[in-house]
């Protein structure tokens, strides 16, 4: 059994990072990745622009350079790479953790490929491989997607998006301009008001024109193999459809949470419990990194802001080591 001193589970930016911060202080570390290198960006559109500048996302000192302010989901993906073959970062992926307890000093960590012991533990695994569900009937047909990848399966499609955020507002527009019939299923009774400054105009403007047509405080009932029923403030409207988007947000892994042992605090934002200070957990020597510490918030923390995390961390933990 591989024993480290540190194993950081979730090989996104900020569990690279941590895992860069660790190397500098020569502290063993392995990275454990269900996944591809930094899954969940590359879960992103294919054609996803950041709305950070590059120079918000870099780690480990490696520049990102890309052609444009704003870099794309293909740099990021390159830049990302380069940084874990420049520090030679230890990284196991497609390496699901499914669980971990304390054992004679150890935390002993069970995967689908084995099992592995650490003195600390660093928990940085995101929240976009987790979606928000509607929970509705007919949720898990085919036609139902809780990710986008490209507008090209939906040509000449009746697609219905449902959502009024961010991703929601893209999906809709590109779907639109390349040939899909698209509604929406809002539940409040305008889009979100902090949609970006130059994706509201446009989608108000598509909706106000009837290109792409909007049920305002609506939400789906059920969905079935060629239609959805809306419930709506003019009553039960069911329609024509071929496929469902779902883009209503994603949420941190509760179950691997739990199967971890971390401790989740009461409320709506449902926060791993730690010290802001040093983002241990009341587990000793466990910590968690990243967006995972807004919780249900995941609008409130990013790369940018959480890069921060790593050297707070391993600052923390080399009095331990």
């Amino acid at each position: 059994m591989e024993t480290h001193q540190l194993i950081v589970i979730g090989a996104g930016p900020i569990g690279l990072a941590c895992a860069i911060e660790a190397k500098k202080a020569n502290i063993d570390c392995l990275i454990l990745e269900k996944g591809v290198l930094v899954n969940s960006i590359y879960s992103f559109p294919e054609q996803m622009t950041f709305f950070s500048t590059s120079n918000l996302l870099e780690i480990g000192g490696v520049p990102f350079v890309s052609h444009t302010d704003k870099p794309t989901r293909k740099e990021a993906l390159e830049y990302y790479r380069r940084v874990y073959e420049s520090w030679d970062l230890d990284i196991k992926l497609y390496t699901e953790v499914l669980g971990m307890h304390k054992q004679e000093g150890f935390y002993l960590i069970k995967t689908k490929k084995g099992d592995y012991k650490a003195t600390a533990v660093i928990v940085s695994t995101g929240f976009y491989d987790t979606p928000r569900k509607l929970n509705v009937p007919g949720e898990n047909l085919p036609k139902v997607k809780h990710f986008y990848d490209s507008p090209h399966p939906y040509v000449g499609q009746e697609i219905l998006v449902v959502g009024a955020a961010n991703s929601a507002c893209d999906v809709a527009l590109e779907t639109y301009y390349k040939g899909a019939a698209v509604t929406m299923a809002i539940r409040e009774d305008s889009i979100y008001e902090k949609v970006k400054y130059w994706i509201r105009p446009n989608i108000e403007n598509r909706i106000k024109e009837g290109a792409i047509k909007a049920y305002f405080n609506s939400t789906v009932k059920e969905i079935k193999e060629h239609s959805v029923i809306l419930d709506t403030p003019g009553g039960v409207v069911e329609l024509k459809n071929d496929f469902v988007l779902a883009m209503i947000g994603y949420r941190p892994n509760y179950e691997l949470f739990e199967r971890l042992g971390l401790v989740i605090s009461d409320g709506d934002d449902k926060l791993p419990v730690h010290d802001p200070d040093t983002l241990e957990t009341p587990l000793k020597n466990v910590y968690v990194a990243g967006v995972i510490n807004s919780g249900m918030q995941t609008s409130k923390l990013f790369i940018e802001n959480t890069r921060v995390h790593a050297p707070m961390i391993i600052k923390h933990l080399q009095s331990y080591l």
